[in-house]
């Protein structure tokens, strides 16, 4: 599949999942969820939708959870983007974030000394 192709239908994924997670989801766990990024699969079979939370939860716990609603999210996902085939989500927290706040704090701790 061709680069640009890829990357616009991982952008509309994002805009999508974000969407319907904050306005169609009943669930307040659904409801922390941030959509950091999409990577979709050559053949549109599967995606990766990588995820923080602002919940107190464990992020295994959050995974486990956000992965059982993924059929809902693939039904409205169908329902509001015009592809050939809807991809299977697979939802990975996305650790990024607390990475780069571990290194900024880091950074802080020897910049005081």
């Amino acid at each position: 599949m061709n680069q640009i192709k890829k990357n616009k239908i991982n952008e509309e994924l994002v805009r999508t999942i974000s969407y319907i997670l904050a306005n169609e989801s009943t669930d307040k766990l659904l409801k922390t969820i941030t959509i950091t990024g999409a990577d979709v699969s050559d053949d549109l079979s599967f995606a990766k939708i990588y995820f923080t939370s602002l919940s107190d939860l464990n992020k295994n716990d959050i995974t486990k959870e956000v992965n059982e609603a993924s059929k809902m999210v693939r039904k409205f996902v169908a329902s509001k983007m015009n592809l050939r085939q809807t991809p299977n989500l697979r939802f990975i927290y996305d650790e990024s974030i607390e990475y780069g706040n571990r290194i900024e704090s880091i950074i802080k701790k020897i910049n005081e000394q």
